[in-house]
Order: structure tokens, then C-alpha cells, then sequence
């Protein structure tokens, strides 16, 4: 099997500790010739949903890779691991849905394995560090060939764990669509997806706050809120020279209805 030549991270391990720089050094030490490209690793700690979304909206332009992502508030208890294959590479990481949108976003779950290879893990395994001595591992030696299928015991694709399906509602001439991330920027982004703002005018109300519809950020007044298509295919919201997030007062969860002024 030919394997592949990357492998992706994205964890919740920040970068003031040493657990990136140990999942590299095990990935190095087994596949040295492997590139690893960090996709995040600030992810808010625990939250499994903003893992699952960055993940799914970076993996896409990614080149084929073995994609690892751990943000595993379950770490050491029964829950599996996993190793899904799709149509553009393998996703590696705890069965706690943290892989399924990615997954989706590429190509969707073709096979999957319960990671269970003892001969893959890194000698006596951490209660609390699989990032090292599972995950990254394992990753290691699936992007040199080995076939998923020795993981483990094949995984009914039904079974495996998936987050809620984020709220999305569509009516006449507004929407109501749950906060799935806020980026750096302040600008907030919905699980809407940015053709529904065909269905609505230029002139918006977000909450009571006066918005406009547009593409840029320079299309409104400085502060003044912009309604938009963001760069990952969703509704989003951003304030120019502003924060979205601070205007509009909200954290993802949070429901925000969009209408027609």
C-alpha cells in the first residue's frame, strides 16, 4: 500500500506545554519522512464541536493525508478509537464525533476500524495522553502503508458516535441559525450555509442590531455589522474594524435570527 505523505493535527493540547512536540517526536521517530501540518491546536479545551468543525472545514484543501484530531474529554475510559477511511484519506482520532464532519467533508465514512493494534502504540499507554501514544502512533503507520484494516476489528459505520446536527431554520425572509464558531477576528460564523441569504434582502436586522448583506467587509461603515457568505460556505457575521462577537453578544450554541429590515 502506498501510504500517504502527511499526516494533519488538530487537538486542544495548546502550544505552552509539550504534548504537540511529543505527538511530533513519535510521529518522526516511526515515519520520519512524513510531513505533519498543525491545523490547530487551540482548540477550546474539551470542546469536541469546535474540533469537529475546523477540522471539517480545513481537511478539504488539505493534500491526502492521515487527518488526527483529539480533543478527547474521554480520554482513558471506554470510549474507542478509531480509524475512518474516506475517498481522500483517513481520519485517526477518539469515537466521540470529533471525526464525523470531516469525514463527511470528505467523501464520507467508506470504512472504519476500532484502533486496537497494541503493536501500534507506544509502550505502556498514558490514561491521559493518547495524542502520543495511540493516535499519533497509529497515524504514523498508516501514512507509511499500512492497511487500516490492521487497526482492528471492522466498526459498523451506524454506530459510531455523531454530535447534534447544529439548528438551522429557514423561513420567509429571515433565518434562525445555531453559532457554530467565532474566529480571532470576532466574526461569527452559523451552521447556515450561505445560500440561504439568497432568500433575504440587502437591508438586515441580526437580533435588533441594523446589519447590511454584502461580500466584503469595506461594503459597510466602520462598526457597522456586515451579513456575508464566509470563506468556508457558511452565514457569517463580522463587524468592519469591529468584533462581531461583542456587538452581537453571543458564543457558539447560541441561536442568532437574521430578517429582512
Amino acid at each position: 500500500m502506498a501510504g500517504y505523505g502527511w499526516i494533519s493535527l488538530t487537538t486542544d493540547y495548546g502550544t505552552f506545554d509539550g504534548f504537540v512536540a511529543a505527538c511530533h517526536g513519535t510521529i518522526a521517530r516511526i515515519a520520519p519522512g512524513i510531513q505533519v501540518i498543525d491545523v490547530t491546536h487551540h482548540v477550546p479545551p474539551a470542546d469536541v464541536s469546535r474540533g469537529a468543525t475546523v477540522l471539517a472545514q480545513t481537511a478539504p484543501y488539505l493534500p491526502p493525508a492521515v487527518h488526527v484530531a483529539v480533543v478527547d474529554p474521554g480520554v482513558g475510559t471506554a470510549r474507542r478509537g478509531l480509524v475512518l477511511g474516506t475517498p481522500k484519506g483517513l481520519l485517526v482520532g477518539p469515537d466521540n464525533g470529533v471525526l464525523i464532519w470531516a469525514a463527511e467533508a470528505l467523501g464520507g465514512v467508506e470504512t472504519a476500524y476500532e484502533l486496537a493494534n497494541k503493536d501500534w502504540t507506544l509502550g505502556d499507554v498514558s490514561r491521559t495522553f493518547h495524542g502520543r501514544d495511540v493516535f499519533a502512533p497509529a497515524a504514523a503507520h498508516l501514512a507509511l502503508g499500512s492497511p487500516p484494516s490492521d487497526a482492528g476489528p471492522r466498526v459498523d459505520p451506524a454506530t459510531l458516535v455523531r454530535l447534534p446536527d447544529p439548528v438551522v431554520t429557514v423561513g420567509d425572509g429571515w433565518i434562525e441559525s445555531e453559532v457554530i464558531t467565532v474566529d480571532r477576528f470576532g466574526n461569527v460564523q452559523l451552521a447556515a450555509g450561505g445560500e440561504v441569504l439568497a432568500g433575504l434582502g440587502t437591508e438586515l436586522l441580526v437580533g435588533t442590531v441594523r446589519a447590511r448583506r454584502g461580500s466584503t467587509f469595506a461594503e459597510v461603515d466602520r462598526g457597522d455589522l456586515l451579513v456575508f457568505e464566509d470563506s468556508a460556505g457558511h452565514v457569517a457575521i463580522a463587524v468592519n474594524n469591529g468584533r462581531a462577537v461583542v456587538v452581537l453578544s453571543v458564543q457558539p450554541g447560541d441561536l442568532v435570527k437574521i430578517a429582512q429590515r
